[in-house]
């Protein structure tokens, strides 16, 4: 785990317990070498990320008649845990996943932020417990991968595009869930509870009190992010996501550098738009152009760097546009979980859409259905039949849905339990509000952890890159937690996100806060019908993992892609990042170098 803490490597063994930490200094730099030991050696504490209210906290501890030997947030979190115990989790504003072990009771506590922005493998066995911030660190203890192979999980990523939590691909290894919190001893086991909920219930605010509390919590957190002893920058694309978090952290670093990132062909790409913001903004910016060899050439040591695959290709111009940031800043804050808290994806107006046919009777909504599936593939009208005569818990199981359940019979070589095994209990959760309050805690739940934030993770912090997300905060979760679906999605607008637009109005400018949402273009379509295309079928053709997936229906969907037949680019795209996957993880036929710097950790007593 070189790549996530170039800056020091310190281990340690004591008390039946080894700890291996690799920094990446962002605060306190010369000082809060970790592990850190706090109150006469009872405790023992690794930590993964910031507390960005650490210095107000700092002070409450003061008073409370705590003691401090540095200046980071690292002993304020030891300190809290000590003085607050669990307690303490609901006060901490920030992104973490940590261990703190005390050595007079001998229990292990482990915690992961809120949302999950920071990562936490856990792997139990009749050694011991085993946790890290990446699956790989954890590949010696953890047995065969091809025996270990979780079939259920693979089945969800061919459906969601992502392994979702807490499963990975390996059943032995699971990772603690966001808001979740464990302990554990060598005679009791481990034990896990849930100490946050994220939950949206709409309530009845005026419409301009609302929007002035999204700005303030939004500028409020964004101020508390920027709080780093290292250089910080952000990203910037076309939205008003990042867009705001631009114009808010300028007024406080006028000289703010962004970076933005974008593919040669046609239509794909930001860096235009991006470079208009930024001059209107008075911001410097630094785009990154992606090309079919870049591609090629990274994509095994992005696979790696993710433990498990994923088929969403945005991945990809992340790497690199950290891979340029890291050149200039060691800290950028960005725009995720904006679309999950207010509303952003154009799928959430579905409920609206489909409103006429939702209140038909029982018996007319299954004829419906039943004359929706004679209709032709692909003739009009079809889908929103479909669509609109299914339950909401059946037709919506997050943003991205690769297979289908037909689909997956058709491609597996396994049964396994269907995708409603990871959203039946959100939906039961859900049962008292809105269908888009419902579909919004789904992806809060599932999108969110699962692929928006995985990706940004794994993909900055393989350039030493700390990725901050100020929109994923406990003040600018509150502001948004009770917006109604009216100021989200107001029915007279065809934009999303109208309650954050008008929360930014006269921060961003005005072509940016009325526009779209694009996300990153990513030409995978085009990619498939050359070079990259030939590259994917060639991985098809020599993959071992046919034992698993019919990779003969995938090369089919591949040839009809690339003769125009029809658009199979995400199918085709999921099925080959899972043969990548395994050919470096089960395989082993495809090697994987560590970066410049990167080395074995050995440890002694």
């Amino acid at each position: 785990m070189h790549h996530r803490g170039p800056d020091d490597t310190r281990i340690e063994y004591t008390d039946g317990m080894a700890y291996g930490f690799k920094r990446l200094a962002v605060v306190d730099l010369e000082e809060s070498a970790q592990p850190l030991h706090y109150h006469q050696g009872r405790w023992t504490v690794v930590f993964n990320g910031e507390i960005y209210n650490y210095r107000e906290l700092r002070a409450e501890l003061l008073r409370a008649g705590a003691t401090f030997e540095t200046s980071g947030d690292t002993e304020v979190l030891a300190a809290a845990f000590h003085h607050w115990g669990p307690a303490a989790l609901q006060r901490l504003r920030g992104m973490f996943a940590f261990v703190a072990y005390d050595h007079w009771t001998g229990t292990l506590h482990a915690a992961r932020d809120q949302f999950g922005i920071k990562p936490l493998y856990v792997l139990e066995t009749t050694d011991g417990i085993f946790l890290a911030s990446e699956r790989k660190a954890l590949l010696p203890f953890s047995g065969d991968p091809a025996a270990s192979l979780d079939t259920d999980a693979l089945a969800h990523y061919l459906t969601f595009q992502y392994v979702p939590e807490p499963m990975t691909l390996d059943r032995q290894v699971r990772r603690l869930a966001p808001g979740h919190r464990l302990t554990w001893t060598p005679s009791g086991g481990q034990r896990i509870e849930r100490y946050f909920r994220a939950s949206l219930r709409p309530l009845n605010l005026q419409p301009e009190v609302a929007y002035q509390a999204v700005q303030d919590a939004l500028r409020g957190s964004v101020r508390a992010h920027l709080r780093a002893d290292v250089p910080v920058g952000a990203f910037l694309s076309s939205g008003v996501d990042s867009s705001a978090v631009v114009a808010l952290a300028r007024e406080v670093h006028p000289d703010l550098h962004v970076f933005t990132a974008g593919f040669a062909q046609e239509g794909y790409s930001e860096i235009e738009i991006a470079t208009d913001t930024a001059a209107q903004l008075g911001v410097r910016i630094t785009p990154t152009v992606v090309t079919d060899d870049d591609v090629i050439r990274e994509l095994p040591r992005i696979v790696h760097l993710l433990d498990d695959p994923s088929a969403d290709p945005s991945l990809i111009p992340l790497y690199f546009l950290a891979r340029t940031a890291s050149r200039y800043v060691t800290v950028a804050l960005s725009g995720e979980g904006s679309d999950e808290l207010f509303g952003g994806y154009t799928i959430y107006r579905e409920p609206a859409s489909l409103a006429g046919l939702d209140r038909l009777p029982t018996g007319m909504k299954r004829g419906l259905r039943n004359l929706s599936e004679v209709l032709p593939e692909g003739m009009r009208g079809r889908s929103f039949l479909q669509r609109g005569t299914t339950p909401i818990e059946e037709r919506y199981y997050g943003n991205a849905r690769i297979f289908s359940p037909a689909e997956k019979a058709e491609l597996m070589r396994f049964t396994a339990e269907p995708h409603t095994a990871i959203t039946a209990h959100l939906y039961a959760e859900t049962a008292d509000v809105d269908d888009v309050a419902s579909m919004q805690y789904v992806d809060l739940h599932t999108w969110l952890p699962g692929d928006i934030l995985q990706k940004a993770d794994r993909m900055s912090m393989a350039h030493s890159l700390e990725l901050r997300v100020p929109f994923l905060d406990r003040a600018v979760y509150a502001a948004a937690a009770g917006l109604p679906t009216a100021l989200k999605l107001p029915p007279h607008s065809r934009t999303t996100k109208h309650a954050l637009r008008e929360a930014m109005r006269g921060i961003v400018p005005e072509s940016v806060r009325s526009r779209r949402k694009l996300g990153f273009p990513t030409p995978t379509r085009v990619w498939l019908k050359g070079a990259i295309g030939d590259w994917v079928g060639g991985l098809l053709a020599d993959s071992r993992a046919g034992h698993l997936l019919d990779l003969g229906y995938a090369q089919r969907l591949l040839a009809d892609h690339r003769a125009g037949v029809a658009d199979h680019s995400r199918k085709v795209w999921a099925v080959a990042m899972f043969c990548l996957w395994h050919a470096i993880h089960v395989e082993h036929s495809i090697k994987v170098t560590a970066p410049a710097g990167a080395q074995p950790m050995s440890m002694s007593n």
